[in-house]
């Protein structure tokens, strides 16, 4: 089982640090939501994890081995994929070609089974394949941003807010292909402000403020915290009798 861990880190950019002194563990299979503001440091800690960036201290571990500050490729190779905000592919590729790209790591043999492996995991999507990215609408984007991350056949995967700017019908798509990502024993890391459609899909979570962890748990506890349902479901109406504990809850299973 692939383990990572992430060790007292804080990082930045030249100024105040982003994070400071942060660490969780996931392991392959398992799904953990962070969750919180903009600027909370969610896509730093992404970042540092994944090469983006090299923190100021603290270290990354996988597998018990240091993997702080190696470049994004290597990363890569180690098993780890980042699926970054805003989708980045390449309008004017195929489905096909961009896929590609995220294979660098394989060879023409694995390419052949990888590309297999995807149209089998995402089955829409080898009709898609010779249509160029930009055409697709802004799911389907999604859908081909998180398969191009697949390619490379990693054992744990970085998500950046994949749910941002989607209608709710095309959430739950996305997180219908989570939930067989998770099946293949891949590890989700999900960066998500969209605690209620979240927390559908993650095992537990943490919440990010000011750059620390303000609150962790399980998806049941957290789905019962007060804070989460006040901060993040827009439920103060529950004191007003519009939302009770129970029905947050249930808005999650």
């Amino acid at each position: 089982m692939d383990r990572l861990s992430v060790e007292t880190v804080s990082a930045g950019y030249g100024g105040a640090p982003v994070l400071q002194n942060v660490s969780l563990s996931l392991v392959s299979g398992e799904s953990v939501a962070v969750w919180g503001r903009n600027g909370a440091g969610k896509t730093t800690l992404l970042r540092v994890i994944s090469g983006l960036l090299r923190p100021a201290t603290g270290s990354v571990f996988l597998n018990g081995d240091d993997i702080t500050g190696l470049p994004p490729h290597l990363i890569v190779r180690r098993g780890i994929s980042h699926v970054p905000e805003g989708r980045r592919v390449i309008p004017g590729m195929t489905v096909v070609d961009n896929l590609k790209l995220g294979a660098f790591i394989c060879s023409a043999r694995q390419l052949a089974d990888r590309l297999a492996y995807i149209y089998e995991l995402f089955p829409h999507m080898a009709g898609w394949s010779r249509r160029k990215a930009g055409t697709l609408s802004g799911g389907e984007q999604q859908l081909l941003a998180i398969a191009r991350a697949m390619m490379s056949g990693p054992k744990l995967l970085l998500l950046d807010e994949p749910l941002t700017g989607l209608a709710p019908i095309i959430q739950i798509k996305v997180l219908q292909a989570l939930r067989r990502i998770l099946q293949e024993n891949v590890g989700l890391l999900l960066v998500e402000q969209n605690v209620h459609q979240s927390l559908r899909v993650i095992g537990r979570g943490m919440v990010l403020e000011r750059g620390g962890i303000a609150l962790e748990g399980s998806k049941a506890q957290l789905a019962d915290d007060e804070r989460i349902r006040d901060g993040y479901f827009g439920t103060a109406a529950s004191r007003s009798g519009n939302i009770d504990a129970q029905q947050a809850r249930q808005m999650t299973l």
